[in-house]
């Protein structure tokens, strides 16, 4: 097993590297959404399942599409991969699942703006994160060379366990302000409540500090 040196090692050349520019794309992803959120109040379309779909999609996942293409640069460039790529990477290929979750929930009848349809905005702001967080495993397990050293590692990665805690807590958060009375009737209220959940700035914050 590697000693504590080598683990230390692995961990300072795997963190802190290009998440600042992650952050500039995800606030770049909150003001589109409450732009469009904005205009599609103003038509009177307040409550348009395609509208709603946009304004997540922006306010939740906005920010991967940019990653996306950061990553797609740097792979272009033929970069040196680091852990900002592979999150972006995860990120981008994880903001499919939301739209299949959303769509399929309607057509099977779930109220989206009731208790029971907590979990949607859930996967808007978290399904990328998820894909992120798994990614960003796969490449400190590459970067380590072996799946233990690379647990002990992702242990002592504060993007990564940051990453970890909010999959877990905002669904939790979403759940007891849809129990309190909050529901998403607008487009304005679909692209904050989004946003709150989106705490996926976060990880790049911490990655960013580090630096």
């Amino acid at each position: 097993m590697k000693d504590s040196q080598g683990i230390r090692q692995d961990k300072e050349e795997i963190e802190g590297q290009g998440f600042g520019e992650l952050l500039r794309y995800t606030v770049a992803g909150f003001a589109g959404g409450l732009i469009i959120a904005a205009l599609l109040d103003s038509f009177g379309l307040q409550r348009s399942p395609v509208g709603q779909w946009i304004v997540r999609t922006l306010s939740g996942e906005g920010e991967s599409i940019l990653e996306g293409f950061y990553a797609f640069r740097r792979r272009m460039l033929k970069e040196r991969g680091t852990l900002a790529e592979a999150y972006g990477w995860g990120k981008f290929f994880g903001m499919i699942v939301p739209w299949i979750i959303d769509w399929g929930s309607r057509i099977l009848g779930v109220n989206v703006y009731g208790v029971e349809g907590f979990y949607i905005p859930y996967f808007y702001a978290m399904s990328d994160q998820i894909g992120a967080n798994v990614s960003g495993l796969i490449f400190i397990r590459r970067k380590t060379g072996s799946f233990s050293r690379a647990l002990l590692t992702y242990f002592r990665q504060p993007v990564m366990l940051t990453s970890l805690v909010i999959i877990f807590v905002v669904p939790a958060g979403l759940l007891s302000a849809r129990l309190m009375g909050f529901s998403p009737k607008t487009q304005i209220l679909t692209a904050l409540e989004t946003i709150v959940a989106n705490l996926c700035w976060l990880p790049p914050f911490l990655g960013w500090l580090m630096k």
